[in-house]
């Protein structure tokens, strides 16, 4: 089936609320918003929102990437061959996730609606069902616990935590949740690349009493290799984030005795389900768990996202939260979400429905 013609554009989902990390304040969200028409009438669709402070790359370039000129080297082409498709999109926008990621999507949208399968079933669903976490940003004590326990009133039972903003701070925000709510929920933190190597390390001993699960990217990015100095205990329990952007941070995360025990995949970073796969190979050829990430995203790649997760037995952790916070979106469907466990919607494809 060929591939007829392929639109554009970006669409404002705004925030319900803003929130904060280590290194920015984010108080509003643009997507990119892909479909590709094939010759039977079905419409395949994609999405994407990159970081720019991780990739590179924001919404705007994106946009401007998926110009008429780099489009119309798909139209026509036969979505079947879906492999070759995706090669061509890492060997035409190389360094550019969001513009990859956008239309990996929607090829695989429209390749798993033209087979009659989800997409989770081609790739080899190995998950029905799994809780995702809902994060908390670096806010005030106050501002934390009622946030919380609005997230626990709402049946989430696994909270995500920003820190690296204070250690003292961090550490009093998570004892006093702990505190609360004891073992009824289970608590993640998310450094986003606020420490040195030392204030981690004390962090992490001096928080071990709080049952923490894992802990994202405590270093920065360039400090990567300093990951080697923590212990194999400390290691296990990191998840490497904005040092795990692509196929290439992969395979150095996996040498030797391994940097990290979690690899925490986006789409946004890697490019895509496609790039996603084969990083997720590398992690299970290693003995590394898998964490699903994203960023403020549609449901159009948080669905992705999901049959991704949902394709690898060794995906342990989800982090796919970051619909629930739009003011609107452009789709419906692709996820069910009941008191914190995500599944899949069930239809073809990613299951969504285009408003």
């Amino acid at each position: 089936m060929k591939i007829t013609s392929i639109r554009v554009e970006k669409e404002n989902l705004e925030l319900t609320r803003p929130y904060s990390i280590a290194y920015k304040t984010v108080s509003a969200v643009e997507n990119v918003i892909v479909r590709v028409e094939g010759e039977n009438g079905m419409t395949g669709i994609g999405a994407a929102n990159p970081s720019k402070l991780v990739v590179g790359e924001d919404v705007h370039e994106t946009e401007q990437l998926l110009n008429e000129q780099a489009l119309n080297q798909f139209v026509g082409k036969d979505i079947r061959e879906i492999h070759l498709l995706c090669e061509r999109l890492h060997e035409l926008f190389p360094g550019k996730p969001g513009a990859k990621c956008a239309l990996d999507i929607a090829f695989y949208d429209l390749f798993t609606q033209y087979l009659g399968v989800p997409l989770a079933s081609y790739l080899g669903q190995a998950h029905t069902e799994l809780p995702t976490s809902i994060t908390i940003g670096i806010k005030t004590l106050e501002e934390t616990m009622e946030e919380a326990g609005e997230y626990v009133g709402r049946g989430f039972s696994y909270l995500k935590v920003k820190i690296g903003g204070n250690l003292e701070e961090d550490l009093e925000r998570l004892t006093k949740l702990r505190e609360k709510y004891g073992t009824s929920i289970h608590i993640r933190v998310d450094a986003n690349q606020g420490y040195s190597v030392e204030e981690f390390t004390t962090f992490y001993h001096r928080s071990t009493k709080l049952d923490l699960e894992l802990v994202e990217q405590p270093l920065p990015r360039d400090k990567t290799a300093h990951m080697g100095d923590f212990s194999p205990e400390i290691r296990k329990v990191i998840a490497g984030d904005e040092s795990l952007v692509n196929v290439e941070d992969a395979l150095f995360l996996a040498r030797g005795e391994t940097l990290c025990g979690i690899f925490n995949i986006k789409l946004m970073k890697c490019g895509g389900v496609y790039q996603a796969k084969r990083i997720a190979e590398i992690g299970r050829n290693h003995g590394i768990s898998l964490m699903w990430g994203c960023n403020d995203e549609s449901i159009i790649s948080i669905s992705a996202a999901l049959h991704a997760a949902f394709s690898c037995p060794h995906t342990r952790y989800l982090d796919l939260d970051g619909s629930l916070d739009l003011a609107k979106d452009v789709v419906a469907g692709g996820f069910v979400m009941q008191d914190g466990v995500m599944s899949l919607s069930g239809g073809t494809g990613l299951g969504v429905k285009i408003l």
